[in-house]
C-alpha cells in the first residue's frame, strides 16, 4: 500500500533535481569581444586596453570581462572597426575616426593643424565637445572614451626636412583627411593609409616619410625604416588625430543596471584624459630608443613653424566653410581647448 506513495515522491525528487542543480550553478560572466588593430606589444594594448579590461572585471566582481582580439584577429581591416562595433561583430572597438572619412565631420575639428594643446587637456575638451555637439556621429554606439593623440612627428627615410622647400616631391603617409590636406598645404604629396600598412610602404619606398606620434614607432619598427625625425615647436600641436573607444549600444543596453554602471564609471571625460595619458610614457621611450639608434631627431625652428602655420591656415578656413555651422563649431571647440589647457 506504500508503493504508490513512494513512486510519486521519487519522481518529484528526480524532477526537481535539475532545478536544484541549475539554481546552484553561478551565472556565466558577460564576455565582451574587444577588437583593435595594433599588436599585443603596442602601448594601446598594454597600457590602456588591458588595464581598462582588468578594471571592469574587478569592479563587476568577475561578472564582466573582456576577450581581446588585437591586430585585427577578429577579422576585417582597420577601417572596418567602427562598423564592426555598430554591427555587433565586436562589442567594443578602439579605432581612429580618420579611417572612415566623412563619418565624424564635427569632431574632426580637433584634427585641424595647430588646434590642440597637451593631450590630456584636449582630450577632456574633445569629450565635452562630442557630448554637447556631436553625439549624432555615434549612432548605434556607446562612447567610452574620446581623446587626441600626442603630437604627430615626421619620420623620413632618407631626406632631412627642415623647411617648406624640402617637402617638394616627397610622398608622406598621413593619418586622416585633414592630415592629407595639411601635407598638401606644406608642399608634400599626401598618401593616406592606416598604420598597419605603413611599415611595408616605408620599406619598399612607396612613401618617403610618415606622420605618426612617437608611441607608434616601436611596434611598427619605424625607427628601423627611417633616419630623420622632425618635431614641431610651439605650444599648439602641429597635428593630432582623434581616437575613440566605443561599445555597441545594443550590447550596452542589454547589460543589467549594475554592469552598465561599471561601464559608465569607466567612461567619460576623466577616462578620456586617463587613456590619453597612458601613451605619454610610450612616446618618451620611443623617442629615446630612436636617439639611441643614432637617428637624427631635431626640432623645426619656431621661425619656420610660423611659415608652416601660415601655409596650413587654408585647411582650417576650408573646414569652416564645408561643415554646416562650421565657424560656430570651431569656436565652441576652440573655447573648450582653451578652457582645459594647462597654464
Amino acid at each position: 500500500m506504500q508503493t504508490p506513495r513512494i513512486l510519486p515522491l521519487t519522481a518529484l525528487i528526480l524532477a526537481c533535481a535539475p532545478l536544484v542543480t541549475q539554481a546552484a550553478t553561478p551565472s556565466e560572466p558577460v564576455v565582451l569581444k574587444l577588437a583593435h588593430s595594433l599588436p599585443p606589444m603596442s602601448a594601446a594594448h598594454t597600457r590602456f586596453i588591458v588595464p581598462w579590461c582588468e578594471r571592469i572585471e574587478v569592479q563587476s566582481g568577475g561578472r564582466m570581462k573582456c576577450q581581446i582580439y588585437p591586430a585585427m584577429s577578429l577579422g576585417g581591416a582597420p577601417a572596418q572597426l567602427l562598423q564592426q562595433a555598430r554591427d555587433g561583430i565586436a562589442d567594443i572597438t578602439w579605432t581612429l575616426p580618420g579611417w572612415t572619412p566623412g563619418r565624424f565631420p564635427l569632431s574632426e575639428v580637433f584634427e585641424l593643424p595647430f588646434f590642440t594643446s597637451d593631450r590630456e587637456s584636449s582630450s577632456r575638451a574633445l569629450w565635452d565637445f562630442v557630448e554637447h555637439n556631436a553625439m549624432s556621429e555615434f549612432a548605434g554606439l556607446k562612447p567610452i572614451g574620446t581623446w587626441v593623440t600626442g603630437p604627430y612627428v615626421f619620420h623620413f627615410r632618407d631626406r632631412e626636412v627642415r623647411n617648406l622647400d624640402d617637402f617638394k616631391g616627397l610622398k608622406v603617409r598621413a593619418p586622416s583627411r585633414l592630415g592629407n590636406k595639411m601635407l598638401a598645404a606644406l608642399g608634400a604629396t599626401p598618401v593616406g593609409m592606416p598604420v598597419p600598412q605603413m611599415p611595408e610602404s616605408l620599406a619598399k619606398g612607396v612613401i618617403g616619410g610618415a606622420l605618426v606620434p612617437w608611441e607608434v614607432v616601436p611596434p611598427t619598427k619605424t625607427h628601423e625604416l627611417t633616419r630623420f625625425h622632425a618635431e614641431a615647436a610651439g605650444d599648439r600641436t602641429m597635428l593630432a588625430a582623434t581616437m575613440i573607444f566605443v561599445m555597441n549600444r545594443k550590447k550596452y543596453d542589454s547589460l543589467p543596471d549594475d554592469l552598465r554602471k561599471v561601464i559608465d564609471d569607466n567612461s567619460g571625460r576623466d577616462t578620456s584624459a586617463w587613456i590619453a595619458a597612458q601613451f605619454e610614457p610610450a612616446d618618451t621611450a620611443a623617442r629615446e630608443m630612436t636617439v639611441a639608434r643614432g637617428n637624427a631627431v631635431y626640432a623645426i625652428t619656431p621661425e619656420e613653424m610660423l611659415k608652416w602655420q601660415a601655409a596650413t591656415r587654408s585647411v582650417t578656413e576650408e573646414w569652416t566653410r564645408e561643415v554646416a555651422n562650421g565657424q560656430q563649431h570651431y569656436d565652441a571647440a576652440a573655447a573648450l581647448v582653451a578652457r582645459y589647457a594647462k597654464p
